[in-house]
């Protein structure tokens, strides 16, 4: 069982900032349903540009839920440049830690942020769906090569379990390993 630290718990026992904001500034919404996880974030901005009231709903884990109502905590009251600077590690480390093999929830949360961003952006219009970049590797949970090198770069990952981790790539059929391994060799070396 995995060892969770007491604000981990907190947040999933006790969410902040539970819920959807009408008429919002920022929507953004990841994950995927069939995979186990999903998540929406909603923003409202003040007359000074900065987040006055962040709202989340999610379908998850514990940790799941944990990281979407720190991730509200870390928001509000920043301007949007300042938010899109939170990272999956910030939300994990404001939580004390999460266990390596949850941090995939983290990255829906940073991931969610810059969606509702990129909305907001766009004018309130969800931006025309983005072809991904990269190749699939992971066609499991539809995973790029690029989205992997990322996670890689980002977090300092080293082995195909961190790269499941902080991706889920990996982490279902298995017929992806030998390129997440060659791709971890490859990035590994030029680090």
């Amino acid at each position: 069982m995995w060892d969770y630290t007491d604000k981990v718990k907190d947040h999933y026992m006790n969410p902040r900032n539970v819920g959807e904001i009408d008429s919002p500034d920022g929507f953004g919404e990841v994950g995927n349903l069939s995979c186990g996880d999903a998540m929406r974030l909603t923003f409202k901005l003040d007359e000074n540009g900065k987040i006055a009231e962040v709202k989340f709903k999610t379908f998850g884990c514990g940790s799941a839920i944990a990281s979407a109502s720190m991730l509200t905590e870390l928001c509000a009251g920043k301007t949007l440049d300042e938010a899109k600077n939170i990272t999956n590690k910030d939300i994990a480390d404001a939580l004390g830690g999460l266990p390596r093999e949850k941090m995939h929830c983290s990255v829906m949360g940073q991931e969610a942020l810059h969606a509702a961003i990129e909305y907001y952006k766009n004018g309130g219009k969800t931006p025309e769906a983005k072809v991904k970049e990269g190749n699939i590797v992971c066609v499991c949970f539809n995973v790029t090569d690029a989205e992997i090198e990322k996670a890689v770069k980002e977090n300092g990952l080293k082995t195909l379990t961190d790269v499941t981790n902080f991706t889920k790539a990996g982490g279902a059929c298995g017929k992806c390993h030998e390129k997440i391994e060659k791709m971890l060799e490859r990035l590994n070396k030029t680090a």
